[in-house]
């Protein structure tokens, strides 16, 4: 373990600015990520993703001994610094008082997913990364398989989406694909039924559904929903049945609805 004392050292680089969006963007670039909390470093440790440095406040030390230490890969750096060094650092108070940084993996293809996936999401136009994290934990909680991004969601690598899915994101095989009406076709043609989730009154009940072996639901984001020609390339349009003076249920809530039905006895 190293103390710091200046928040200039040049080996916290990896922690700066944690809360000004662009630079982290480009700091980060394809390269490198931020997990908070103990529980987070814990699944971030699980997932065997590379780990450059924990970052630790002096009061957080013993217990990150505790979770951690017997999994820390040998020759980690551990660096300890006062909350005012941190909070020099990050550019805000860090309340958890324990960080790392890991680097990221390559994006996986479509086909390293569905080859033995029976159950994916597929997420379109989610820009929200609180939304993303907390799909990505309930995707995990409920046993969907991965997935599926189009280009114009926010990165699942992003320090908020790690923190909101506690980490189950990086357990979590995901692919950053094309256009999502190009991605369902890839999936029918893979064998899976893929449902287009909507509140519309007009879709099929979920409840009233048999759930197909192999299924992709696709999720749009709050407000415009999934795109026409996405609704057009699905199987179905699915529908949660909720209490008609409610619009609509958070996507994340609705993620996590639908995926419960798939598992249900």
């Amino acid at each position: 373990m190293i103390v710091i004392a200046d928040p200039m050292d040049p080996r916290l680089d990896d922690y700066r600015a944690l809360n000004d969006q662009p630079f982290r963007r480009r700091y980060e670039a394809d390269e490198c990520f931020i997990a908070e909390g103990y529980v987070a470093i814990d699944r971030l440790i699980e997932s065997g993703h590379r780990i450059r440095s924990v970052l630790l406040a002096p009061s957080r030390v013993d217990r990150f001994l505790e979770r951690a230490g017997t999994l820390v890969p040998d020759g980690l750096d551990v660096y300890i610094a006062d909350r005012a060094v941190i909070a020099s650092v990050v550019g805000f108070d860090l309340h958890r008082g324990v960080i790392a940084c890991a680097e990221r993996r390559t994006s996986l293809e479509l086909s390293d997913l569905t080859s033995s996936a029976r159950r994916v999401a597929v997420l379109e136009g989610l820009n929200d990364a609180e939304n993303v994290g907390a799909i990505a934990r309930a995707a995990r909680a409920f046993g969907i398989d991965g997935l599926v991004l189009d280009p114009t969601c926010t990165d699942h690598y992003s320090r908020r989406t790690v923190r909101v899915s506690m980490g189950e994101v990086l357990l979590l095989p995901t692919v950053r694909g094309g256009s999502t009406s190009d991605t369902i076709g890839q999936l029918r043609a893979g064998g899976f039924e893929v449902w287009a989730m909507t509140p519309a009154g007009t879709a099929d009940d979920l409840w009233e559904l048999p759930v197909p072996d192999r299924v992709a639901l696709a999720l749009g984001a709050e407000g415009p929903g999934l795109d026409r020609r996405t609704m057009a390339a699905a199987d179905r349009l699915v529908r949660i049945p909720i209490a008609a003076h409610v619009d609509s249920l958070n996507v994340g809530h609705a993620a996590a609805v639908t995926f419960a039905a798939l598992t249900r006895p």
